[in-house]
């Protein structure tokens, strides 16, 4: 009598080695993916800011200041294109304006690490040599 036996499938132990490797791999690809998604989104900051910049040439090549309102510009709210960040014009005066894009605190870019971008009639303001890394990514 031949007495051996045929085994099918996966053991327990094989089973979870492999579902410990996909959480180790699915642990360090996560962030790594968010990071990359986060930093694209910067682009609907800077694409909105430098929008905010042509819009307010415009009202400045037909009255005599930069405007303080987006309404004026035609701008409709305080959204980016995109809705990832707060738009806003800190100040305006006859031959200056600062506009602002801030990630929005309840959106996904909550944990941007580059934060607030500032523009104003010259182009984008970048403080820091951080930040200028940041946001040149």
């Amino acid at each position: 009598m031949n007495m051996t036996k045929k085994t099918r499938g996966f053991t327990l132990m094989e089973l979870m080695i492999v579902v410990s490797i996909v959480a180790i791999l699915g642990a360090i690809a996560l962030p790594a993916y968010q990071n990359s998604v986060r930093k694209s989104r910067r682009a609907d900051a800077m694409t909105s800011l430098l929008q905010l910049q042509t819009l307010q040439e415009r009202w400045r090549a037909n009255n005599t200041t930069y405007s303080s309102s987006l309404s004026n510009l035609g701008w409709s709210g305080s959204d980016s294109s995109e809705g990832y960040y707060t738009i806003a014009i800190t100040a305006a005066t006859a031959n200056a304006f600062t506009g602002t894009a801030t990630p929005k605190s309840s959106g996904p870019q909550a944990g941007d690490s580059c934060g607030t971008l500032s523009i104003t009639a010259n182009g984008p303001v970048i403080a820091t040599a951080a930040q200028r890394q940041c946001w040149n990514k």
